[in-house]
């Protein structure tokens, strides 16, 4: 025991442990410090509003901050140019690090579109609207023609017919040609030629009114006309009197 704590309270045992902590101290001060420098502990910087900028004005604006741009989805609004950023994330005014990426959604060059899915004589006028704005499309009062009811025979697009599998602008609005439930002869696209009967109309044939009168004709068949009585004839019957004997 006494060679131990004379070893103990020797300088050599003393200064290995002050060295030790004094390692110890110098690395929890170097992980501090060097946080701070790699996070800027207590460095913010405020982001811009730059809704509304063309992406290459906004992003050299970003650029002077010490901040990033990426764009992570596009929009169409009509009334703005092209490659106008309609949104931001995050929002103007927030504090961010530097080197914070900014994300952003601009404008599209063309309206987008979507394809007209197969709708047409393959459904009712529910499930079509329904599976239409479902998918996007902007819808217009229907139009109703004489057919099956509610049931779909066309889509429109300004006035103009159009088929499964075009390629629609979304701004667009659809016409949805529905049957009304009533059927017209003159419709032929509803119409076979067997469905529609016709009755006969039978013509009266006219009444008229004769005499048969008898004519007397010789072997050929022509007509004998009466001649004056000869003399080697037969002598005619005299006629009768046309005389009344007085009573």
């Amino acid at each position: 025991m006494k060679n131990f704590f004379t070893k103990f309270a020797s300088a050599y045992v003393w200064g290995n442990v002050m060295a030790v902590l004094i390692v110890i101290a110098l690395l929890c001060i170097g992980v501090k410090y060097g946080l701070d420098y790699y996070t800027r502990h207590g460095e913010s910087i405020a982001v811009p509003n730059i809704v509304h900028m063309q992406f290459n004005d906004a992003e050299d604006k970003l650029d002077s901050l010490g901040l990033e741009i990426v764009v992570t989805d596009t929009g169409y609004i009509k009334s703005l140019p092209p490659d106008c950023i309609l949104d931001q994330s995050p929002v103007p005014g927030k504090r961010v690090k530097g080197g914070r990426v900014i994300y952003v959604t601009i404008n599209s060059a063309g309206s987008p579109t979507l394809v007209l899915p197969d709708v047409i004589d393959n459904g009712s006028f529910r499930e079509a609207s329904a599976q239409l704005m479902a998918m996007g499309f902007k819808l217009g009062e229907p139009e109703y023609i004489p057919g099956e009811p509610d049931w779909i025979y066309g889509i429109k697009v300004n006035g103009k017919p159009v088929r499964a599998g075009q390629r629609i602008p979304v701004d667009a609005r659809l016409v949805i040609v529905v049957g009304d439930g009533t059927r017209s002869i003159s419709d032929s696209a509803l119409f076979n030629n067997d469905q529609v009967q016709f009755e006969e109309v039978e013509e009266e044939e006219p009444e008229y009114e004769y005499e048969v009168i008898e004519v007397q004709v010789d072997e050929d068949g022509n007509e004998i006309t009466p001649s004056a009585p000869s003399s080697s004839s037969t002598p005619a019957q005299p006629a009768p009197s046309s005389t009344t004997p007085a009573q």
